[in-house]
């Protein structure tokens, strides 16, 4: 089993979890708290009798089950819960379990940070992507207006217990989704990392062990550092500017994609800007690009897309005096923070994309 502090609450990753959750519950803080787990549709359906099974105090825990899908991480969805906390009579004592991806835990952590001005809760991430990257940190939040995670607040879990098992239930496209934050993380941070990521089958019985302690050893160093994302919790940005749009058009389009598909288009295209205005080499550039066409597919965009992109851009969370603000690369595993641009760079970028051999 791991064990990682991070600022004031612990993360736990291994196999043997369930009797690390008994144990925190049986803590005399929790011990007379009610228990309310949020859950899903499917994690409902495969992650939760083996919970219950497993954690003997949340068998008697009042279940709240959400619609899974960004489209339902909205503050109509927020109220959907906390009527039905109100319902159950929930008060400050009370401890929420948050069973799920990074919607979830999202959706999940700000419910509960702002239900009667906070009661406790903690994070059983179910996906690979929440795994190393969403239910770390303290961000929680909805979208509002057809933009990501406009309206949150900074709140940490309890503490977070990773569990691989659950893994099982993914499909390839889940894993890809992961996969994108995983590389992230190394182009950020660490080179040695990169050079792992590219020599590993994200496939193999040697991913999981080799990739997501790591990745969260990472994300969780710089959060430890830089918890209210003033200075470099920001480097964890890169390909969000852009990818975030994506995201946002790709649901407006209707073919909506996964978060690490579009965070994967988004450092594409910062990649190249890195190569324009950061630094980054042009051996490095094409390095970078190669490994990301080779596992993701390519989303088509039309011209007309692209002032819509940097439309949506605009209202970035991230943006200062009316700049789009990017995390861009000087070399692979270091990034400057609080870079701009000019809007006919970024364009060239969406062209950049548009015409790469995608191998997928």
């Amino acid at each position: 089993m791991e064990k990682f502090k991070s600022e004031n609450y612990d993360i736990y990753l291994g196999k043997l979890q369930f009797p690390q959750i008994e144990n925190f519950l049986q803590k005399k803080v929790y011990q007379s708290s009610k228990k309310i787990i949020i859950v899903d549709e499917n994690t409902k359906h495969f992650c939760l009798p083996k919970l219950l099974k497993n954690v003997k105090t949340l068998q008697a825990a009042n279940i709240i089950e959400i619609k899974n899908g960004e489209k339902h991480k909205t503050i109509d969805d927020c109220k959907l819960v906390w009527e039905k906390l109100i319902e159950l009579k929930t008060d400050r004592n009370s401890i929420v379990i948050n069973l799920g991806g990074g919607m979830l835990t999202d959706i999940g952590g700000f419910v509960s940070s702002t239900f009667k001005r906070g009661i406790p809760f903690i994070n059983i991430p179910t996906t690979l992507l929440a795994m190393v990257d969403a239910s770390i940190g303290g961000k929680t939040g909805v979208n509002f207006g057809e933009l990501k995670n406009q309206i949150g607040v900074f709140s940490k879990p309890m503490a977070v217990f990773i569990i691989p098992e659950f893994l099982k239930s993914l499909n390839k496209s889940q894993i890809l989704s992961a996969y994108a934050e995983i590389i992230k993380h190394a182009l950020i941070f660490d080179e040695k990392y990169w050079e792992t990521i590219k020599n590993i089958e994200i496939h193999s019985t040697d991913y999981y062990l080799n990739l997501i302690i790591p990745s969260i050893k990472i994300k969780n160093e710089i959060v430890s550092i830089d918890p209210y994302e003033k200075n470099v919790r920001k480097k964890l940005n890169f390909g969000h500017t852009i990818g975030h749009a994506f995201e946002t058009i790709s649901h407006k389009k209707g073919k909506a994609l996964l978060h690490g598909e579009a965070i994967a288009m988004g450092m594409i295209c910062e990649t190249f800007i890195s190569h324009k205005i950061a630094g980054l080499s042009q051996s490095e550039l094409k390095e970078i690009i190669s490994h990301i066409i080779k596992y993701f597919k390519p989303y088509i965009l039309q011209k007309q897309d692209f002032n819509t992109l940097i439309e949506i851009m605009s209202h970035d969370k991230k943006n200062s005096d009316k700049e789009i603000n990017f995390t861009l690369l000087n070399s692979i595993g270091k990034a400057e923070i609080n870079k701009t641009c000019k809007k006919d760079l970024i364009i060239e970028a969406f062209e950049f994309y548009s015409h790469l051999p995608f191998k997928n």
